[in-house]
């Protein structure tokens, strides 16, 4: 871009390249609105009006055609559920990226890592209480979008809707149950996220925090030590996980927001649902 191009639709100073074609923002955004409501427009011209500055205000469906013409592609108009995901997604990776993992030793040729006697039976220990409380991202089913709580008993998002939360809760259950099942963990990684997120110092109510902090530290090691045994070329995997204990929280506050305001409406859920989210006196 030289700052000199004009739009390939009406001739307007372009911005960039968007949707495959060099356009201004108006015709931009015109083309992304059209292509998301599915819209059909007629001209009183019979379609032959002459496209520029002037006339792309008053001819839509001309100004449309014209847009395709040029090249503009509807496959590459995303959805804003899609654009707040790829967000999402993008913000994640950067995130990732930032997050300072101690160096292996560079030489001798790099000592295998070990895991500790302690670290070892914290693992088992926290095994037997703590994969449960991961159960619903685990029990998530990329293929049919759904959640199984029990053997043949799966929710979707309209079933919870219809079961009275509320889709501000509900997408980001299923979001982050999705982020969770891309990342393939197994039991013991499952188990020492949830470990960590646990020993938050920066918890209400915690009243030595440093010895929170200490505690939470000793997860955060076993579970880099962990993941360096058994996925050594998956330098980012580390801090995706850490990165999700920020997904968690936000999650966590979302629910309290929706239980909240369940109990105030007194919404009567199925029985599963009312023990799972906690919506019950």
């Amino acid at each position: 871009m030289l700052g000199n191009e004009v739009c390939s639709v009406c001739g307007d100073k372009a911005s960039g390249f968007h949707y495959n074609v060099l356009s201004c923002e108006g015709c931009k955004g015109f083309f992304r609105r059209s292509v998301i409501k599915g819209a059909q427009y007629v001209c009183k011209n019979g379609g032959k009006c002459e496209m520029d500055m002037y006339m792309r205000r008053k001819c839509q469906e001309c100004r449309l055609r014209k847009c395709q013409e040029a090249g503009m592609r509807e496959q590459c108009v995303l959805s804003e559920e899609q654009i707040r995901l790829k967000k999402l997604k993008k913000q994640e990776d950067d995130q990732a990226r930032t997050v300072v993992v101690r160096p292996t030793p560079p030489s001798p040729p790099n000592p295998p890592y070990k895991l500790t006697p302690e670290q070892l039976g914290m693992m088992k220990n926290r095994l037997k209480v703590t994969v449960m409380l991961l159960e619903t991202s685990r029990r998530y089913n990329p293929e049919t979008e759904s959640i199984t709580f029990l053997k043949d008993l799966s929710y979707n998002r309209d079933d919870f809707a219809k079961a009275g939360l509320q889709f501000e809760f509900i997408n980001p259950i299923f979001e982050f149950s999705k982020g969770m099942n891309d990342l393939q963990l197994n039991d013991a990684e499952y188990a020492l996220l949830i470990a960590i997120n646990i020993f938050s110092a920066d918890r209400p109510n915690v009243q030595d925090q440093s010895l929170v902090e200490k505690l939470q530290h000793t997860y955060v090691e076993a579970l880099h030590s962990y993941i360096c045994i058994h996925r050594p070329n998956d330098h980012l995997m580390f801090p995706r996980m850490l990165m999700k204990l920020v997904s968690l929280r936000t999650l966590s506050s979302v629910h309290s927001e929706q239980v909240f305001a369940l109990r105030l409406q007194d919404k009567k859920l199925p029985p599963l649902l009312s023990e799972i989210w906690d919506v019950h006196e």
